[in-house]
């Protein structure tokens, strides 16, 4: 007799149960209408509002669900686990309001923000351990210590009771939308705890509900896995959407995700920072990169959208104000506006006002400049770093550049090279 193995498949009583024991540990979210966004996609564009839960996303959820439900000798042992910030605060708060011990392992670039953050949140609870440059590294740290110590591993995302946990929200959104059919719902991916636990309440309360998953360009598991049939492991990832930047996605979250999300599409990190800067500057709401990944695709879905109503899983808030700058770069880097190039200084006086008065036009702005002037040579070199008002002015000042004999090089196109000099 053949082997039939099963799928698990979060069922609608078990979410419900998560969300009876989450009542006054997690906030039912607001679902609020956003007028910039409904405008310039002329729809009705709803945030889900996650960053405004207490630990400033939506992983709370499926935390406490998973710690809520362990055994007496799991608790006695202790817990273990491992995430680049948003899964360690919601562990941290669960280990403070279970007084469960827990110790967690977070990537070593993890914004010190979301550091003091997961301690303030677990008190004397937690110890917290920084190691290696990506969430993978601190996940084979956890399970090291989770093997010598016989501790219990909660998991961010390929976990049951976790993907229970995160469901929740996509119950709430459905409640919250009673009065009016949803027709896309765009939510962020990770590791996929969230967008397998949505998914699944939409397929079977509103199968007519269109999921668009969204990750980072830079980090694209799912989209991966999905493509090749089978979870995938990416041997490399860019790291800057902290929040959803992993080399790959949950076996049970790739097997609920391939069914139900109606698409994957990914964003340029420069959009996102994009969308963080829009957020802040026109609607004072302030994201995490992971947070802005769901607005960040409208644009990709501007003519199926238009006339339906929407809803952004806007995932969370725990951005640390020290990143802004980059933030900045990388945003105006991705709109075309942001340039860098080598100059080509002859040795005379009078040689850089030529160039400021000449070669750059009256809105261009420097916003970068590193020289160093050396001796028996015809003409030395110097990193520019160039602001322009309009994309479509970069070709006309490549070519005043040449003309005066001031061009060396145009770094944003060598990666290589750019980040070593600039």
């Amino acid at each position: 007799m053949k082997e039939t193995t099963t799928t698990y498949k979060p069922t609608l009583k078990a979410v419900e149960a998560a969300a009876e024991k989450l009542k006054g540990i997690a906030s039912v979210t607001p679902l609020m209408k956003n007028v910039q966004y409904s405008k310039k996609f002329d729809a009705n564009i709803f945030f889900k509002r996650e960053d405004l839960q207490e630990v400033r996303s939506y992983k709370i959820r499926g935390a406490y669900n998973k710690i809520s439900s362990l055994s007496t000798t799991q608790i006695e042992n202790e817990i273990v686990c491992a995430s680049a910030g948003n899964h360690a605060q919601g562990v941290a708060i669960s280990c403070k309001l279970l007084k469960i011990k827990g110790t967690i392992f977070m990537p070593s670039p993890t914004p010190k923000q979301k550091i003091e953050q997961v301690k303030m949140f677990g008190e004397d609870f937690i110890i917290v351990v920084l190691v290696g440059d990506t969430f993978d590294d601190a996940y084979h740290a956890a399970m090291e210590e989770c093997e010598r110590l016989n501790k219990t591993f909660i998991h961010p995302f390929n976990d049951e009771k976790v993907i229970e946990g995160q469901a929740t929200v996509g119950l709430e959104i459905i409640d919250q939308t009673k009065a009016h059919p949803i027709h896309y719902v765009f939510v962020p991916v990770g590791g996929g705890g969230l967008s397998a636990g949505l998914s699944s309440v939409f397929k079977l309360l509103s199968p007519q509900t269109k999921i668009i998953g969204v990750e980072p360009k830079g980090a694209p598991s799912m989209a991966t896995s999905i493509k090749n049939n089978r979870v995938t492991m990416l041997n490399s990832i860019e790291n800057f959407v902290d929040g959803a930047a992993v080399k790959r996605v949950g076996d049970l979250n790739f097997a609920i995700c391939k069914d139900t999300l109606s698409d994957m599409v990914s964003v340029d990190e420069g959009k996102v920072c994009q969308t963080i800067l829009d957020l802040y500057n026109k609607d004072a709401i302030v994201v995490e990169p992971a947070g802005a990944l769901s607005l960040s695709a409208l644009d990709q879905y501007k003519d199926e959208i238009k006339g339906k109503n929407v809803v952004c899983v806007v995932s969370g808030s725990n951005n640390d104000i020290t990143r802004t700058a980059e933030i900045k770069e990388r945003a105006l880097l991705y709109a075309n506006l942001k340039h860098y190039f080598i100059i080509k200084f002859p040795q005379r006086a009078g040689a850089l006002r030529e160039f400021v008065t000449t070669i750059l036009g009256p809105e261009d702005d420097i916003t970068h400049f590193e020289y160093t002037k050396k001796v028996n040579r015809e003409k030395d070199v110097a990193v520019v770093g160039l602001q322009l008002k309009s994309p479509e002015d970069l070709e006309p000042l490549i070519t005043k550049m040449k003309l005066h004999k001031f061009f060396g090089d145009y770094l944003n196109d060598k990666p290589d090279l750019f980040q070593f000099l600039v």
